[in-house]
């Protein structure tokens, strides 16, 4: 009898590691047809006057956008106010971004919660709205809490049961925590595991990634166009800027000329790029971005509360940045 229980466990244990193995080989097709490289707004999330999302404005910056070679967009990202929505409006923000992209062009939903399972949750719902991919931040309430032990189990349980390959996001700016370079190393390995968003602006840290990756198929981004330039020279393959929401023909430009090897011409556009890219980051933020979008003809208009307006002061500061540089 004890050895008809022992079998029985075993089968069981042995179709369990199958149906495991089956959906990692399964994740791992889809992570290793898809090819990152290039440059991706985070794209803002316009709002009525009642702060409801407005949708029809949206649609009118995806129409825009679709004029932009970018390589995609990420939609529910930092600046689009992720945190400030509810989950039905994250998602039909991403259903309705899906059907507006053009054809072959990559979409990348945020789909970071707090919790392991809430975030497993949403990603099963990003990616059944249309998702390529999800891009999911660490989880940071805890965040004394948050080490690598707790990280790479809680990004590994949501790449075992993500039908969409993930993409790391470490952006210790709005989190107060870095996503450990040891972390990173060993969830690389993970065979739905694509690549990772990195917005620390630490160029010896990209590099590293890069360096303790390379036997992997693992793609970085650069988190922020103020350091576009120096992350291809370590060996990123793109970047997810918010200044591309601005100024998306000029990131892209740059990142031609970093791909073509024309440095000194790309040394030149990046040094433009760098002060409007920092008042729209971690300057004045988000409101500052919309302003600018305002500015460059798209809607960009006002932020859902608690997030305010810029001051007369602030914007003329704003304007300065973009005015110097030749921009406005």
């Amino acid at each position: 009898m004890q050895c008809v229980r022992a079998w029985g466990s075993l089968n069981s244990l042995c179709r369990v590691a199958h149906h495991r193995a089956w959906k990692r080989s399964q994740s791992h097709t889809a992570a290793a047809r898809l090819d990152l490289s290039g440059i991706y707004p985070p794209i803002a999330t316009p709002f009525t006057a009642k702060e409801d999302v407005d949708y029809q404005k949206l649609e009118e910056n995806l129409q825009k956008y679709a004029k932009i070679p970018f390589k995609g967009l990420v939609v529910q990202g930092s600046n689009g106010e992720y945190p400030y929505l509810t989950v039905e409006e994250r998602v039909e923000v991403v259903r309705m971004v899906k059907q507006s992209l053009p054809a072959g062009r990559l979409l990348v939903a945020g789909s970071g919660c707090e919790s392991t399972r809430a975030t497993i949750q949403l990603t099963q719902k990003m990616a059944a709205a249309g998702a390529d991919a999800v891009l999911v931040v660490t989880p940071c309430f805890y965040k004394g809490k948050m080490d690598s032990r707790a990280l790479i189990h809680h990004f590994t349980k949501l790449a075992d049961s993500s039908p969409v390959p993930v993409v790391l996001y470490s952006v210790p700016a709005n989190t107060g925590l870095e996503l450990p370079l040891d972390a990173v190393v060993e969830l690389s390995q993970h065979p739905n595991i694509l690549g990772v968003k990195d917005s620390g602006g630490d160029i010896t840290r990209i590099g590293l990634i890069v360096h303790k990756t390379k036997a992997r198929d693992f793609q970085v981004l650069a988190g922020s166009a103020g350091f576009l330039m120096a992350a291809y020279c370590v060996g990123a393959v793109g970047g997810v800027c918010a200044l591309a929401n601005v100024l998306g023909q000029e990131l892209c430009e740059l990142e031609r000329l970093c791909v073509s090897g024309r440095w000194e011409e790309a040394r030149v556009l990046q040094q433009r790029l760098i002060e409007p890219n920092a008042a729209v980051t971690r300057k004045l933020g988000v409101p500052a971005l919309k302003q600018a979008m305002e500015w460059f003809g798209f809607h960009g208009g006002s932020c859902r509360s608690p997030l305010q307006p810029l001051t007369e002061a602030e914007s003329q500061q704003l304007r300065r940045d973009f005015s110097s540089n030749g921009w406005l």
